[in-house]
């Protein structure tokens, strides 16, 4: 049997919310016997908030990646990419955005959701999660929802990037006893049907995610098995990304995923190298 290529394109470090620096993490990735590591620091430049690259290390960080890349290209091959936010009329993963760091691949990341009154940061704990639905959204979860999935397909049509981060991150809000919505909803489902059909119109590629199973919020990857399901019917192409933030974690749970991803029908998996995307058999 062929030996797939082992791939991540979803990695974190000191330059934005990680725990190691950007070479543990390439050491750690070739401990793990990788063939291709993405780096993909939180960004929305041109601003900052505290856990995304400083506006002003831009060009730092990329200089960094790349001199690594260089520096273990025979044994590794590192990329040098951002997962970019969408906030409207503020920042964008758009390839226009990040010309002057030419990364070598884009992924979109929607973290907050906003309203007239504000946001809510939807990868935050259970409890900010509902006061701020309660502040911004007068208590209203499903509206809530409805409009972190509207922000998505916003981005998706507006937007030029590579790779969807985990598309349904408010299902982050799902895993304990207190649980923010039910997903078997028919209001739940025309969302993620509907956020289906702009992904497949915008042929972007999707990340099966397992980090917050690694940090221990989950129980099962991004995205949830209906949605995957509906992702492998509208011939969507998925990555196994591990979103990682400590390098012990960079291939956390990636053999089981790969069962996650047949289950849902796939026989693919995509990767990404510097000449674009590429198909390989699992």
């Amino acid at each position: 049997m062929k030996t797939l290529v082992k791939t991540n394109f979803h990695t974190h470090c000191t330059f934005c919310d990680g725990k190691n620096t950007a070479e543990e993490m390439v050491q750690s990735a070739i401990e793990r016997n990788f063939d291709i590591l993405g780096f993909s620091s939180h960004s929305m430049y041109p601003f900052a908030s505290s856990w995304h690259v400083s506006v002003g290390r831009h060009g730092e960080y990329c200089t960094t990646i790349r001199d690594l890349a260089q520096k273990y290209k025979d044994v590794i091959s590192v990329l040098c990419g951002f997962e970019a936010d969408y906030i409207e009329g503020l920042c964008a993963p758009d390839k226009s955005a990040y010309k002057e760091f030419a990364p070598d691949f884009l992924i979109g990341s929607v973290h907050y959701v906003t309203a007239k009154t504000g946001f809510f940061e939807a990868d935050n704990t259970l409890l900010s999660v509902r006061k701020g639905i309660e502040t911004h959204f007068g208590g209203d979860v499903r509206k809530a929802v409805q409009r972190y999935f509207q922000l998505e397909r916003e981005m998706l049509k507006n937007c030029s990037f590579d790779i969807l981060r985990h598309p349904d991150l408010i299902r982050k809000q799902n895993t304990g006893t207190d649980n923010l919505f039910s997903e078997d909803e028919d209001w739940y489902r025309q969302e993620v049907l509907e956020t289906v059909e702009a992904i497949a119109d915008a042929h972007v590629c999707v990340e099966i995610n397992t980090g917050g199973m690694a940090r221990g919020y989950m129980r099962t990857p991004f995205p949830s098995p209906f949605f995957l399901e509906q992702l492998h019917k509208h011939n969507v192409p998925v990555t196994i990304n591990s979103d990682s933030h400590a390098k012990n974690t960079i291939d956390y749970w990636f053999e089981d995923a790969k069962e996650y991803a047949r289950n849902a029908g796939y026989t693919e998996l995509a990767y990404f190298t510097k000449d674009g995307m590429k198909m390989q058999s699992i």
